[in-house]
């Protein structure tokens, strides 16, 4: 009898949350967004390990017109380093591994080895460089890779600390981690990935990336320039382990469940996952949101975005992955969440200001500030204002006013005064006066 209580009283609980849950407004949101070429991707919400909403907008594959569905699969990038997290445990769990072992036993020829423990690696506070930070990278990331020639670019790269005295994010730590974990346990990490993970999970999307395969379902990437723009595609022998997981929402939010009620890991490796040290802990993050704390990561690769939460506030999680953004995707996941938890939030409003090629001449010039350590060169291109700082892409400016542009996914706003040759420049907080050599 009080077991039968107890279903009706936790049945009703969930029905009260789901009626609260205001589906309507968001899909409103989502269409808004997809109207105005700001979104491509797909969003899911679970609670209590249920499936409560998804949407999906957009186009998976924009040559054949194919949209977007709650089955298609993205790149999840840096997300893979969470699942990395949990079978370097699985290898802890079984004894092949040990959190104080350093690196010395597996690749004694990086800088600090014998000092460099699994768990900094794990903590992202090994000192070991980042790779992708060097702009030799871009040269070869759609190139195959060995792991030798991996390892062997991770060396030349050398240290930039001394192990566990800061936290510095740096992909190399999770390469040499997947290397580590397929000679701790013996099989390639595609296989220990499904073995320890996607299988006892039924993760049917979820699996180690390669060549993106549109008949398979996996989405292509986009960058919105004037119009949506196909990305190059990173090879995924490099990032391994580090970035190279296709997944989704739904499959994500499932794994996000599993982990955070322990069901992947005895809850003591959760908890040290979760122990953050200067915004990170092991294979997690740290997100905020109006007063509650949740745990997760974030990805981005190519033209790829994603994010998971967790929050143990009504053990929610929220997931989005995608695959093209014009716009802020925090700003998405704040909507989403505000929704989740029955508060407002508002309708966006993309009112353009209009203005003719011959008045975005005005502009076009080199700017410079002396405490900015690139210039910015503004173009005019087919009609439109373009920015591009000194060695990066350039970046499409949407004009919003007299003289005043953004750049939203940067988080870019750009005002100009042509009578004075200045460009205020804002970023995030930060303010920079340019002038107009």
């Amino acid at each position: 009898m009080k077991n039968w209580i107890v279903s009706v009283l936790l049945f009703l609980s969930c029905l009260a949350w789901s009626q609260e849950f205001d589906s309507v407004k968001l899909n409103q949101y989502f269409d808004l967004l997809e109207e105005n070429d700001k979104f491509m991707g797909s969003v899911a919400v679970s609670k209590n390990g249920e499936l409560v909403y998804t949407r999906s907008v957009g186009y998976c594959d924009m040559a054949s017109e194919t949209k977007a569905t709650s089955d298609s699969r993205y790149r999840i990038g840096s997300i893979s380093k969470t699942f990395t997290t949990v079978l370097v445990f699985k290898a802890v769990a079984a004894g092949k591994l040990a959190l104080d072992q350093t690196l010395v036993d597996f690749f004694p020829e990086v800088p600090n080895a014998d000092k460099i423990t699994i768990k900094q690696m794990l903590g992202n506070r090994s000192g070991i460089h980042n790779f992708t930070d060097d702009p030799v990278y871009m040269t070869y990331m759609t190139q195959p890779k060995t792991e030798d020639e991996m390892v062997e670019i991770i060396v030349k790269a050398g240290s930039d600390f001394e192990p566990d005295s800061k936290f510095q994010y740096s992909n190399s730590n999770f390469v040499l981690l997947t290397y580590i974990l397929e000679k701790s346990l013996g099989k390639p990490y595609a296989s220990l990935l499904q073995k320890y993970i996607t299988e006892p999970l039924g993760l049917s999307d979820t699996y180690l990336g390669g060549k993106i395969g549109a008949k398979d379902n996996e989405c292509k990437s986009y960058r919105y320039l004037d119009s949506w723009q196909e990305q190059p595609e990173t090879d995924m022998s490099i990032p391994v382990g580090a970035g190279a997981i296709v997944s989704n929402p739904t499959d994500i939010v499932k794994f996000s469940h599993a982990l955070f009620d322990g069901d992947l890991l005895n809850m003591e490796y959760v908890e040290q996952m979760k122990n953050i040290q200067e915004g990170y802990g092991l294979g997690l993050f740290s997100f905020p949101f109006r007063g509650r704390t949740s745990y997760g990561h974030t990805g981005g690769i190519d033209g790829f975005s994603s994010m998971f939460a967790h929050f143990n506030d009504g053990d929610v999680t929220f997931a989005m992955t995608s695959n093209g953004a014009n716009m802020s995707t925090n700003d998405i996941a704040i909507a989403v969440l505000s929704t989740v938890y029955n508060e407002d939030f508002e309708m966006p409003e993309f009112n353009t200001y209009e203005v003719t090629p011959e008045q975005l001449e005005v502009y076009v010039g080199i700017y410079s500030a002396p405490e900015f350590p690139l210039d910015i060169t503004i173009t005019v291109e087919e009609g439109v204002l373009k920015g591009r700082a000194t060695g990066q892409p350039a970046f499409t400016l949407e004009a919003i006013d007299e003289h005043e542009f953004e750049f939203v996914p940067a988080g870019i706003n750009m005002t100009f005064d042509p009578e004075e040759h200045t460009m205020l420049f804002k970023q995030r907080g930060a303010t920079v006066n340019f002038t107009k050599e």
